[in-house]
């Protein structure tokens, strides 16, 4: 019997009203903690949604852009300030429909007030250099200008700070926005979006659409979008932007990663299984930043190990929402399969199972997506274990006799996100920070931290190396015109 009670329906926003999508079709959101409670049904758009939503932007585009940068900023400011308003139900909202621990969705959510202050703050900061000209009565500068119309592409696992660490930049340069969130978290992305429509935004600044890869492809594809900024899987985020490229749109991607941590002889133990457990199994390893390979060095590997495993068996399992759960379902029943393939495959190719990589059985998991912390050992560098992103609680234990040969093995990858490593000898952290390949990399620190005022992307298969958040952001989302004036 599946549980409607307080199942609300929720709208496609554009133009400053909240409206259904042309098809006529809703889809289920369910609690992948319990599938039977329904979190509320959204839409199912089509293309002419989306064309209604990009001439909205493109229209409310051409009195935006001309704002004040401060005048844009107080609009951030409104938003952040209702959105910490509205916190403990959105983070509610978040675990029930995607199933990170409450502890994990606040957080999050408090991240994305945070992102929308410091977005706010750069109305007020340069946009332009002075540049010296070689003729002595002329003056030359730059100043950046915004895209356009910006297409927004999210996935499920971070449904607040994603989205507002892409809106937020696109709107405080001068942008108006199309933002399509993926379906599994669009209950929690609508909350999002009535925020920004609660501070009073002018209509047609911020659409929403909620739909499927076609309304995607559709943003890629549409010739009055101007920039597309995408985070999730590398098959769709590189279709997305040979779409994008091929009409010349600027596009940037965030497609994951398989981010290993280095433990040496020399670290500190405890802090490092703690960082391994947190980096890789937090959210049910469903981040991009997630720890997947942890390398050790032979002399201390099986001290580390025992510490590992025995952290790993006090973790609880179970429904987001109760008091001392420590890691939730899977988002849905595909990452709940793929899971269990990979521990299938993993067990195929030799390596060795020293913990989880079940469905864990009992009344209490019966109704949702859960799957065990799994850590395997002996796992040969070049298996799919050890190569393909599995996005869920696998740890890969790889046994190593040096830094060369780890940082060797950590390199061995497509993926090129972010790494870690721990070690009390700063020769070896700067070896590391040096030769590593990724696009962010810690010491003695887990591989899943990204501050939001710092540049955050990977390099090789992970983005197409333009980076999000911080002051980086600007890159992407204006493009810089020079000035020459002479009398």
């Amino acid at each position: 019997m599946v549980d409607q009670k307080n199942a609300r329906t929720y709208l496609n926003y554009v133009n400053g009203e909240w409206r259904s999508a042309s098809t006529g079709e809703v889809e289920k959101s369910i609690n992948p903690a319990n599938i039977e409670e329904v979190v509320g049904y959204v839409q199912k758009s089509g293309i002419e949604d989306l064309n209604r939503a990009v001439a909205a932007a493109r229209s409310a585009q051409k009195t935006w852009r001309k704002l004040s940068g401060a005048t844009r900023g107080n609009y951030l400011y409104k938003t952040a300030d209702i959105l910490e308003k509205r916190l403990d139900e959105i983070a509610e909202t978040m675990t029930r429909e995607m199933g990170k621990t409450l502890p994990e969705a606040k957080g999050e959510t408090t991240r994305g007030v945070a992102i929308l202050r410091y977005y706010a703050g750069e109305g007020m900061r340069k946009t332009g250099d002075v540049i010296p000209s070689s003729e002595a009565n002329a003056f030359m500068f730059t100043k950046r200008f915004p895209l356009g119309v910006v297409g927004v592409i999210t996935p499920w696992n971070f449904p607040v700070a994603i989205p507002i660490w892409k809106i937020a930049p696109a709107l405080i340069y001068g942008n108006t926005v199309v933002f399509k969130p993926a379906p599994e978290t669009a209950v929690t992305a609508a909350k999002v979006v009535e925020c920004f429509a609660e501070a009073g935004l002018p209509a047609g600044v911020v659409n929403l659409v909620i739909g499927d890869g076609t309304v995607g492809q559709g943003i890629a594809e549409h010739p009055q979008v101007d920039g597309v900024t995408f985070t999730g899987s590398g098959q769709v985020g590189k279709l997305v932007g040979q779409i994008a490229l091929a009409r010349g749109a600027k596009y940037q991607l965030e497609m994951g990663g398989k981010n290993p941590v280095i433990v040496l002889k020399d670290a500190d133990l405890d802090l490092a299984v703690e960082a391994t457990v947190s980096g890789g199994l937090r959210s049910t390893g469903q981040k991009c930043t997630a720890t997947s390979r942890v390398i050790v060095e032979s002399a201390v590997y099986d001290q580390f190990k025992e510490k590992l495993l025995a952290r790993v068996s006090e973790l609880k399992v179970g429904n987001g929402l109760e008091d001392g759960t420590w890691m939730g379902p899977c988002a849905n029943k595909k990452q709940q399969e793929k899971f269990q393939y990979y521990v299938q495959k993993g067990l195929e190719e030799g390596a060795v199972l020293l913990c989880g990589g079940k469905v864990p059985q009992g009344d209490r998991f019966r109704k949702g997506f859960y799957v065990e912390p799994t850590v395997f050992e002996n796992v040969n560098p070049h298996s799919l274990l050890a190569q393909e992103e599995i996005f869920g609680p696998v740890l890969a234990l790889m046994k190593v006799d040096s830094l060369e040969e780890a940082i060797e093995i950590a390199n061995n990858s497509d993926y090129g996100l972010s790494a870690s490593i721990f070690t009390k000898d700063v020769s070896n952290a700067f070896t590391f920070i040096e030769e590593m390949e990724a696009g962010l990399v810690r010491v003695n620190a887990e591989s899943a931290g990204v501050e939001l005022q710092a540049p955050f992307g990977g390099m090789k298969q992970s983005s197409s190396h333009s980076r999000e958040q911080g002051e980086a952001a600007k890159e992407f989302f204006t493009a810089v015109k020079t000035v020459f004036i002479k009398p």
